[in-house]
């Protein structure tokens, strides 16, 4: 695919302050527009709440922060003795380096402090957020999958995708890989149809947000039988990815939760 979407010579006046030639990669590109188009459905949905863009737009400073970091230590753990060998190896951000779960883990607790801080309904609050996840994951995937990154599995079907850049992460190259990048957008538009169709049919406030923690889930784990990135490490023996096991647990939690707001018709956690 096209790790670097485009390149062009930087202008005269801004040479010496940034590089001569500036690049713009595929996967920050996409990520990017996963979060404008996001925030410009977030946007008409919080005014209900009398949220200006400011205070949207200070929403998402804090959870891409947490994002970021939750996404990058969850990276480090899936092979932490790599990195505690060689720790220098944490100051590159080149080669991928993002675990989706641990961005999801960290954002969720930093998106629920930041509404309780200004007394918003949280439960309500989540299923906005329950939109905004799949659209920025979903377009984002396009960027792993431009880039190479998230790729899948030798493949000897139709279905299988060959990456030949010179540049591109997927490993290995010039032979068929199963396209998990594409499957993830799959999972996320389905997430975001199932949404639609329930919002108006729910039986709780927060429901649409634990349908989404609950579909993914089980979308993930199962494209986790196709992905080929096994540096991602598995656990009991190999029997699970780091994700299925994470997923797991998360249908779990939501199954508990569900219960507990099914009973709490008050909107309260």
């Amino acid at each position: 695919m096209y790790p670097k979407l485009f390149q062009f010579d930087t202008p005269e006046f801004l040479r010496g302050i940034l590089p001569d030639h500036i690049v713009v990669f595929s996967y920050g590109f996409f990520i990017a527009l996963g979060i404008l188009l996001s925030f410009w459905y977030a946007k008409n949905k919080v005014k209900k709440f009398n949220m200006t863009s400011d205070d949207l737009a200070s929403l998402y400073m804090w959870t891409i922060l947490a994002a970021f970091v939750g996404g990058r230590l969850f990276f480090y753990f899936e092979d932490l003795d790599k990195y505690l060998a060689d720790p220098s190896l944490m100051l590159r951000l080149s080669g991928g380096g993002f675990v989706f779960y641990g961005s999801l883990i960290f954002a969720i607790p930093t998106i629920i402090w930041w509404v309780r801080k200004r007394k918003l309904p949280i439960r309500e609050f989540l299923e906005i957020v329950a939109f905004i996840g799949p659209i920025i994951h979903g377009v984002g995937r396009i960027g792993c999958f431009m880039a190479g990154c998230c790729h899948g599995k030798v493949c000897d079907n139709p279905l299988g995708v060959t990456f030949s850049h010179p540049d591109t992460l997927a490993r290995p190259m010039h032979e068929a890989l199963y396209p998990t990048q594409l499957f993830d957008v799959g999972i996320n538009l389905i997430i975001l149809l199932v949404l639609f169709w329930v919002i108006k049919r729910k039986a709780f406030s927060g429901q649409l947000f634990l349908i989404y923690i609950v579909l993914y889930a089980i979308g993930r784990s199962i494209n986790e039988i196709f992905r080929g990135d096994e540096a991602r490490g598995f656990v009991f023996e190999g029997f699970l990815s780091h994700s299925q096991f994470i997923a797991i647990i998360l249908l779990i939690l939501a199954g508990i939760v569900w219960i507990r707001w099914k009973k709490k018709p008050d909107g309260s956690l």
